[in-house]
């Protein structure tokens, strides 16, 4: 199957706030008041939420994308919610037995890829995101297209549910690399030297990574970045708290030990329980550590 078709394109908004779709209808975007009344009218559906309850509430709740419904209009489902594995697995298993209720081009039965997304806000703005994918890999490549516009890369990850779990692990590596980065700005301060100083030297040497060269938590060295702007924006402290506890769960599935990721979940953690559960991760820098904004 090809993306070329007309695929009819709904935003769905999973919140009371009235004025959120009164700004997507004033720019000519249909909007629907349900998941039922979106799933009834479209060929693909993009989910994209905070947790898991919320996925699994707007597939199965009361007039959920597929409710209680044998047969369904869309062929594809796509969730790029960062969610647990099982969760994904959940979905895909469900909706794998209901049938269409027309036949879309080879496709007998609708399907679902678990395609949670890197690169936060900034990407998600520039059109740069990278889609981790799971799923049917011939559903997969029908849907590139579809998700190369809206971001620059897909990686296919194999079966149901890899697609999340590469996404866990990737935020796991993310947030203890951001603490690390924060712990040695917050350190080399203390000892006189300065921010920008000591990132000139991580970035061109062997402590180099996202942390200090795109997305450094130091407020005033690098422009654009949520530290430069009151860690507002970007990727909340909640949710990284919410994906180290996934990753926490995932870990313990499988009998793994995992201790820095327990500890950063904690660190995360306070930082919610201080107030600063929406301010980005990299808030981190100046609210556990109590960093210098010196330069």
């Amino acid at each position: 199957m090809t993306l070329d078709r007309q695929i009819k394109t709904w935003i769905l908004m999973i919140s009371s706030n009235d004025n959120t779709m009164k700004k997507f209808s004033e720019k000519g975007v249909p909007t629907k008041e349900t998941p039922c009344q979106v799933a009834e009218s479209s060929d693909v559906i993009i989910t994209m939420l905070p947790t898991s309850s919320n996925v699994l509430d707007v597939y199965f709740g009361q007039n959920g994308l597929i409710e209680s419904q044998n047969h369904l209009s869309p062929w594809l489902f796509i969730d790029s919610s960062t969610v647990d594995p099982q969760t994904s697995r959940k979905i895909s298993m469900s909706i794998s037995k209901c049938h269409l209720k027309e036949k879309k081009g080879y496709v007998e039965k609708p399907i679902m890829l678990d395609a949670p997304v890197s690169g936060g806000v900034p990407a998600a703005e520039a059109g740069t995101l990278t889609f981790m994918v799971g799923g049917l890999e011939a559903a997969y490549l029908a849907a590139e297209p579809l998700l190369l516009a809206m971001g620059k890369r897909t990686i296919y990850c194999g079966g149901s549910g890899n697609g999340a779990a590469a996404k866990i692990c990737n935020n796991l590596a993310m947030a203890i690399s951001m603490i690390g980065v924060s712990e040695a700005f917050a350190l080399g301060q203390n000892l006189g030297i300065r921010a920008s100083t000591l990132t000139n030297i991580f970035n061109s040497s062997s402590a180099r990574c996202w942390s200090s060269d795109t997305y450094n938590p130091v407020p005033g060295v690098m422009p654009g970045v949520p530290s430069s702007r009151n860690y507002d924006g970007g990727f909340a402290s909640k949710l990284m708290a919410k994906d180290l506890g996934l990753a926490i769960t995932s870990a313990a599935e499988v009998g793994l030990e995992s201790p820095l990721t327990s500890k950063a979940h904690n660190i995360y953690k306070r930082l919610c329980e201080k107030g600063y559960d929406s301010k980005d991760f990299s808030c981190v820098f100046r609210h556990y550590y109590s960093g210098k904004d010196e330069n």
